[in-house]
């Protein structure tokens, strides 16, 4: 009986190293299946959009559209930042039962994995953001030229990329038990800070501290179709922090090498 050796060398690298719609779709079949998902992506944002577009200043203008309007985008934002960086935190599960061990001995390159992770957040963040202006619409409040209306959501869905990326971080520095108890109250509170749940008056005590924070710089730039506002520092903001949460992701992932 003979046997044949590979040299290790003469492995094939798969196509676009690894990436593979079918663990795609394993991916996005998973998180559907996980109820707590689908309460951050569907249940929780939509039951805030129709709690907070009943104040008697929804009717107000304000860019083009009205106050509702503004809210609608604040809280499809919040709900796609909660969708992706939960989906994004998944990883940690992963690491705690030795599957990104496992992948470690596969040829599936690290690029190919997180591209995976990020295509799925931002699904998952589209069916959130879909969801909140679908009510929204029939709700009847919220007023926006269409071209608005979808622009808006399309600059929402890209801004989502931050908050997958913080839920991959969040996810190789903590256990798979902790990711949302910190990411849950944590975006909740980035939120309040960021002028998310309530608009901030410039120049206010909170509002310089609102600056520096995640939240702040996305919001401007989701809502920037609807109010025709982005200070240059907002936009900083926005991308200061996909920079840093991707290259602390980056980071915990190349010293991720042994089982949590």
């Amino acid at each position: 009986m003979t046997t044949t050796t590979i040299e290790i060398s003469e492995r094939t690298v798969p196509r676009w190293g690894g990436f593979n719609l079918t663990v795609l779709s394993i991916e996005l079949k998973r998180l559907l299946r996980n109820r707590r998902t689908v309460i951050f992506t569907l249940v929780l944002p939509v039951a805030m959009l129709l709690v907070l577009s009943q104040q008697k200043e929804s009717a107000q203008t304000v860019g083009s559209g009205n106050v509702a309007a503004y809210i609608l985008v604040s809280m499809a934002l919040y709900g796609a930042a909660l969708t992706a960086a939960a989906a994004g935190s998944m990883v940690a599960i992963e690491r705690a039962q030795g599957w990104s061990r496992q992948l470690r001995l596969t040829p599936l390159h690290p690029v190919s994995y997180i591209s995976m992770k990020a295509i799925v957040a931002v699904a998952m963040s589209a069916l959130s953001i879909t969801a909140v202006n679908v009510v929204g619409r029939f709700q009847g409040v919220a007023h926006m030229p269409n071209s608005v209306w979808i622009e808006c959501a399309v600059v929402t869905l890209a801004c989502t990329l931050t908050f997958g990326a913080l839920g991959l971080a969040v996810g190789y520095l903590l256990p798979g038990e902790n990711t949302m108890q910190f990411l849950g109250p944590g975006l909740a509170l980035l939120s309040f800070l960021g002028g998310v749940f309530i608009p901030l008056t410039e120049g206010s005590t909170v509002w310089h501290v609102a600056v520096f924070t995640p939240m702040y710089g996305v919001a401007e730039v989701a809502r920037s179709p609807l109010t025709h506002e982005l200070p240059w520092y907002a936009l900083v903001n926005a991308i200061g922090w996909l920079v840093v949460f991707v290259g602390l992701a980056a980071w915990r992932m190349s010293k991720d090498t042994s089982r949590v």
